[in-house]
């Protein structure tokens, strides 16, 4: 199972950006997909959460700028970012709550991050 993250660059102050996160490999089925940030000298924090069914969850500072989203059929997260503030530079990592085909096992896997860099 792998999961590939799309989409960060460096925005003005006010910008927008869209993360994508891929899940593939032997995936039964996802049950919750999501978005975490660290910045530099910071611990990991979370971003926002989404489950299978639409469900979604956002840390208070991301809410009303964020908008998470998935596709299913995919097995695609996005993460839409309005109103990026230099304070959201960070590296952004997806993960993926998932049931894996052959060992029916629920495992969690991460993205390989990508960086967002806001600039003022």
């Amino acid at each position: 199972v792998q999961l590939q993250a799309y989409g960060g660059g460096l925005v003005q102050a006010g910008g927008s950006l869209r993360l994508s996160c891929t899940a593939t490999g032997n995936i039964v089925s996802i049950n919750i997909m999501g978005w975490y940030r660290q910045a530099p000298g910071l611990e990991r924090e979370l971003v926002a959460t989404i489950t299978s069914g639409g469900v979604t969850h956002y840390a208070d500072s991301m809410k009303g700028r964020f908008t998470i989203s998935r596709d299913n059929a995919k097995n695609t997260v996005y993460l839409q970012m309005n109103s990026l503030k230099p304070e959201d530079t960070a590296v952004y990592y997806c993960y993926a709550d998932l049931n894996r085909r052959h060992t029916y096992t629920r495992e969690t896997y991460w993205g390989q991050g990508t960086q967002v860099t806001v600039s003022s």
